[in-house]
């Protein structure tokens, strides 16, 4: 499991939930911009985690 910061901790702790879940239902239900502006991090943030976490995120068009 990777380290979380203190940033990560505070939006699990707002949502009630670990962003290995949080994060995919976001990112699928509103898409990657929209998460992240709800999270209040910005893209490049929520990319990071998205990646730190392992978690893939499939864009289709």
């Amino acid at each position: 499991m990777a380290r979380k910061t203190k940033l990560m901790q505070r939006v699990e702790k707002e949502h009630q939930r670990p962003l290995e879940r949080l994060l995919p239902e976001k990112v699928n239900e509103v898409g990657l911009s929209a998460t992240a502006e709800e999270l209040g991090v910005s893209k490049a943030t929520l990319g990071y985690w998205l990646l730190k976490l392992g978690i893939n995120v499939r864009r289709v068009a």
